[in-house]
């Protein structure tokens, strides 16, 4: 063995050596903790705490509505109700959320004002009255310089549906 190895075994045993000499120290610190916390007096432990009964409730259900059922019948569930047209073709521009479409102008052909909607991926289209935008299926009630109007026909948590007013504005970002 030439020297450095032999210098390296020897700082490996002195290391070993004193790793191990850590693991022999007196545990009589701990042993003493233990002695006295074992001589406490001993603490008084509170009783539980009473149970109370409550009066039970028994559903005769009689003539009364059905708990699981709304009070009103649903709006879309009456005849005549408002519902999206499950026939109708749907336009491009209805794959789109409505939130992620921008008006970004209008412009005027043959007499007719046309709105521009621009997409996310950068691509502007042009709409009028009657064109569908965004995923409820929002029919576009009137277009002014300023802002596209639109009527939306969304679910109204009662299986049936509701019209809601949205519109999407000139620079709406």
């Amino acid at each position: 063995m030439n020297a450095s190895t032999r210098t390296l075994c020897l700082l490996a045993l002195v290391a070993a050596a004193v790793a191990l000499g850590g693991c022999a120290r007196s545990m009589a610190d701990l042993e003493s903790y233990i002695t006295e916390v074992k001589a406490r007096p001993g603490g008084r432990i509170e009783p539980l705490p009473e149970i109370r009964t409550y009066p039970s409730f028994r559903y005769d259900p009689g003539d009364a509505r059905s708990p699981f059922m709304p009070d009103v019948p649903a709006v879309g569930a009456v005849a005549g109700g408002v519902r999206p047209d499950a026939e109708r073709r749907r336009e491009f521009l209805e794959s789109f959320p409505l939130d992620t479409l921008n008006m970004v102008g209008t412009v005027r052909q043959g007499g007719r004002l046309y709105g521009l909607v621009q997409t996310t991926d950068k691509l502007v289209h042009r709409v009028v009255v009657g064109n569908y935008l965004g995923q409820n299926d929002g029919r576009i009630v009137s277009i002014t310089n300023s802002e596209i109007q639109l009527l939306e026909i969304i679910p109204d948590g009662l299986g049936g549906y509701t019209e809601r007013a949205a519109s999407i504005g000139l620079g709406d970002t």
